[in-house]
């Protein structure tokens, strides 16, 4: 247990660390590599756990590359009061490692760090990249699909409909990054299926929550970010974009961008 915590929102206070957890929202991540940057030294590792799969380039443009990690979180939680994060689902998992995969021992300590923590378990994946997009593919379909439609994993994955539409946009993930040269399995897309089958029914994501209640989300980090890449690859991916095309008013809304009233008037 920890008797006290030190808190500032001012980094530079805080001088040079061994380790940086890059927890906000993914479209927060360039402003938070600035923000950081007074508390990065020669030897200190960031260690990003966003949704989504460019936090890592994002933080190294700002910072010195040798400093970033590649990293995924794995939780249902969301925001229950101020200060208050409600755990309501699956096993919390952290898993980083270098993007290259070469061995380190300050990676390993970090990992045994949180691993004697009560209730959060951590891995060094052999192969980091193929990591990410592996939690890239479970979570944007499910966010993008969840949001489109309001309904609970469960529900997506019980309707016929909407099952064949997340495993087409799984699908779509899946090559992508074998498009970019990630050694996803074959096998990926029944594997994701199973483990949303795994998650409790009831579950949502934090992107299908924020868009559903009007703030500002990562959807440009998911689905967004799919479409954005696969352009880039020659790759099309039609169940994603039209995810993409269909909530992006509302995002645009979310961010003052845009303005309509949530319900229509009727005459």
């Amino acid at each position: 247990s920890i008797d006290k915590i030190s808190v500032t929102n001012n980094p530079a206070e805080v001088g040079i660390v061994d380790y940086v957890l890059c927890c906000v929202k993914a479209w927060q991540v360039p402003s938070a590599a600035r923000a950081m940057k007074p508390m990065v030294g020669p030897e200190t590792l960031v260690i990003p756990l966003q949704n989504g799969i460019e936090a890592p380039e994002q933080l190294a443009g700002i910072l010195d590359a040798k400093n970033v990690l590649g990293g995924l979180c794995a939780i249902v939680a969301f925001q229950a009061n101020p200060g208050h994060i409600k755990h309501s689902g699956g096993n919390p998992l952290i898993r980083f490692g270098h993007l290259d995969n070469r061995p380190d021992p300050r990676v390993n300590a970090l990992s045994e760090i949180f691993n004697h923590c009560s209730g959060v378990k951590s891995s060094i994946p052999e192969d980091i990249q193929v990591a990410m997009w592996q939690k890239f593919m479970l979570i944007t379909p499910w966010s993008g699909l969840g949001a489109v439609s309001r309904a609970p994993v469960g529900i997506l994955l019980d309707q016929p409909e909407t099952r064949d539409l997340l495993t087409e946009a799984i699908e779509e993930v899946l090559q992508l990054g074998r498009t970019k040269g990630i050694d996803l399995p074959e096998d990926s897309v029944s594997k994701t299926l199973a483990t949303l089958g795994d998650i409790p029914p009831n579950s949502t994501t934090s992107m299908q929550r924020d868009l559903i209640a009007g703030r500002p989300s990562e959807l440009d980090a998911q689905n967004g970010a799919v479409v954005r890449l696969a352009y880039e690859v020659d790759l099309d991916t039609p169940i994603n974009r039209f995810i993409l095309y269909s909530l992006r008013s509302l995002e645009l809304r979310a961010r003052g961008a845009l303005k309509f009233n949530r319900r229509s008037k009727h005459r």
